[in-house]
């Protein structure tokens, strides 16, 4: 029996709408500066999908009175899954390559979710932030979105089906004010939970689908209230397509639409919590084209959207997804600095392969009438296929696994997790409280005290400097908070997705205490890499200094170590892992780099009205002659890709003792700020 295929006819526009789409999620995760916010063409998609498979659904309910639901779910499989499957074996093999071990089996868990369609629960439930730290080292972290979009395929037929009693409605009998109805609820509580959890729980709101179906029953409506011919037929209806007034309310519409994409993709970026409400703008933008296209095509945005450039990107955009970031991710194995070109670059190869994948592998099997013909066919070959893909990479983990717990590998990989003991002692608590709590060492009633106070950077120093003051008469404090800076002011923090307001509450009372105890020395060390401007890490450093500098004898402000360009148990694991096939690590890295010089003077500025507060750079010490490595007289120098590991810092007490006790020219290299 032949297979009816539902089409609603082709629409320029939505093609062109699919490439503004990627070409926005392209733009944000290459790095160029102004589109920042080009992550909300995932929004744009959603809306997309919402509308157009919500119209093939209500045509096919219209003329048949029902859904054949085994060619839906065939069709859907057989146009998204192909192309997903390379995209993973390809990806596979490349990360077996050039991703470092201790990244492999997170790599392959990712693979594993992806090819089952549930990596956006899998990232979820990981609180894996998408914005955060962590998220740039995942090469499946896009493949959220494509289960968010076959979760959806596969309830949506359901509620559909279910809302209209599709089970006992004759054909051309359709009514939409019930299912109307239906869509404005699942819009409104979805909506409301999306704002609620991206305050409390965001990684729910960003990942998981009831938080996103909001914009699915947005494009629904549309579709409803923008009513195609075809839909029309179906409910018995003899009105024209669009009067003189619809048509100047679709070139009204569309120029709205153009105006709310354009101002999230450039207004928005990852400094902010999302999706939320902010994520109406880009949505309405979406639904607001969609509904000027159905209102006329042959001007306005719907024209401008039809052009044949932007229709070839729409054709490919899926496989463009697809593709572009992890070939963006695999590039930056091989230079993690890359310039924007180089990443423009990357992205345009990604393209190619797009473009390949699309006419070899998506639009032939897409297009093949004999598993058209046969949709169960299909449903039992793509579970098939996905259960192999989902075995091959859960054994790719078992055996990356299992190479990591050797002997020989687990001493480096050990270093990964070789920190100081302060942690394990509860001293530092990051963002889930602002509760101060101080570590001791020494005798309690010793004549001197010494603070050390910071984030991670400032704390990883703790092995040296207790050694550096474990002498008669002096006890150490140590208080430290993880990505807390000593900088005042509050900020953004994307791994919880909100503001910071627990580091600076903790800041706050740690200064209080600090200048309550009025110790003889205080050591106060934070990373470079906060993205603050001049003026904030010059006042907000002043800020910090001022509130304490007249209650301690000396303040020593430690400079951040370097960022590397390499995670260090990583880079030494991969050349073991590779052996003879490795031609990428040499496991070393600048000790300089622009930010860092930039914030080191900054520093240097706010210290300035401050007599006893001096500057104190142990890089040189920590990378000698300007080059860090992995690894140094059979130490594993770092841990990750900036922070010292325990056992080196602590090699370093002899060279922090000695330069504490030295005269402050000799310290920095120059005068004391605010010394005459």
């Amino acid at each position: 029996m032949r297979e009816t295929r539902y089409r609603l006819g082709y629409r320029g526009d939505i093609e062109g709408l699919r490439a503004i789409a990627i070409l926005l999620v392209v733009a944000a995760h290459t790095g160029v500066p102004f589109l920042r916010g080009g992550f909300v063409g995932v929004d744009i998609f959603f809306v997309l999908s919402g509308y157009l498979i919500t119209g093939l659904l209500l045509q096919e309910i219209g003329d048949s009175g029902g859904v054949r639901f085994g060619a839906f779910y065939a069709r859907r499989l057989q146009r998204l899954l192909p192309a997903l499957l390379l995209m993973l074996l390809v990806v596979s093999l490349l990360a077996l390559l050039l991703v470092p071990p201790p990244l492999q089996p997170f790599q392959a868990i990712g693979g594993a979710t992806a090819a089952v369609w549930l990596s956006n629960v899998h990232f979820a439930l990981l609180h894996l932030d998408y914005f955060g730290p962590g998220a740039d080292s995942n090469l499946f972290l896009h493949t959220w979105s494509l289960g968010v979009e076959e979760q959806f395929y596969l309830a949506w037929p359901l509620l559909l089906f279910v809302t209209l009693g599709a089970w006992r409605l004759p054909p051309h009998a359709l009514r939409l004010r019930r299912l109307k109805v239906v869509m404005l609820l699942v819009f409104a509580v979805s909506l409301a939970a999306c704002v609620l959890w991206t305050r409390t729980a965001p990684q729910l709101a960003f990942y998981l689908m009831p938080a996103r179906a909001w914009e699915f029953a947005l494009g629904a409506l549309v579709f409803m209230q923008a009513r195609p011919a075809t839909l029309r037929k179906a409910e018995g209806s003899s009105q024209h397509a669009a009067d003189g007034g619809g048509r100047h309310m679709g070139l009204l519409a569309g120029a709205l639409g153009l105006l709310l994409i354009a101002a999230a993709a450039l207004l928005y970026g990852p400094d902010m919590p999302y999706p939320g409400i902010r994520a109406l703008l880009p949505a309405l933008g979406a639904a607001a084209l969609l509904y000027a296209g159905a209102a006329r095509t042959d001007a306005g945005a719907a024209l401008w959207l039809s052009a044949r450039p932007l229709q070839g990107l729409g054709k490919v955009s899926y496989s463009w997804y697809l593709w572009h970031w992890p070939i963006l991710l695999l590039g930056a194995q091989i230079d993690p600095d890359a310039p924007l070109a180089v990443r423009l670059a990357l992205a345009l190869l990604a393209l190619l392969l797009a473009v390949l994948s699309y006419r070899l592998v998506e639009s032939p099997i897409r297009r093949s009438r004999g598993l058209l013909a046969r949709p169960h066919t299909v449903i039992g070959a793509a579970l098939g296929l996905m259960l192999l893909a989902n075995v091959g990479t859960i054994t790719w983990y078992n055996d990356a696994s299992a190479w990591l717990q050797a002997p020989r590998q687990q001493q480096l990989a050990a270093a990964s997790v070789d920190a100081p003991v302060i942690y394990s002692m509860g001293c530092d608590t990051w963002y889930r409280s602002a509760k101060v709590n101080v570590c001791g060492f020494g005798p309690a009633n010793a004549a001197h005290t010494a603070v050390l106070m910071g984030d991670s950077v400032g704390a990883q120093w703790f092995p040296a400097v207790h050694r550096a003051f474990e002498r008669p008469g002096w006890r150490l404090l140590v208080i430290t908070k993880s990505s807390c800076p000593m900088v005042g002011g509050t900020m953004f923090y994307p791994r919880i997705g909100s503001d910071y307001t627990v580091c600076a509450t903790w800041r706050a009372r740690a200064l209080r205490y600090v200048a309550q105890l009025h110790p003889a020395v205080l050591l106060l060390g934070s990373t470079a890499t906060y993205g603050f401007s001049r003026a904030h890490w010059i006042d907000g450093t002043r800020e910090v200094l001022a509130a304490v500098a007249g209650a301690v004898r000396q303040i020593d402000l430690i400079r951040s170590t370097p960022h590397l360009s390499f995670d260090g148990p990583g880079c030494l694991l991969r050349r073991r892992w590779l052996g003879d096939l490795n031609f990428l690590d040499r496991c070393t890295s600048p000790a300089e780099s622009a930010a860092n010089t930039r914030v080191w003077r900054w520093l240097g500025e706010a210290a300035r009205p401050f007599r006893n507060v001096r500057l104190l750079d142990m890089n040189r010490y920590v990378c000698p002659h300007g080059q860090c490595s992995a690894q140094r007289h059979g130490i594993v120098v770092f841990r990750d890709d900036q922070h010292m590991t325990a056992s080196f810092a602590r090699s370093l007490a002899g060279a922090l003792r000695a330069t504490l006790d030295a005269a402050p020219e000799t310290r920095t290299g120059q005068a004391t700020p605010g010394k005459p």
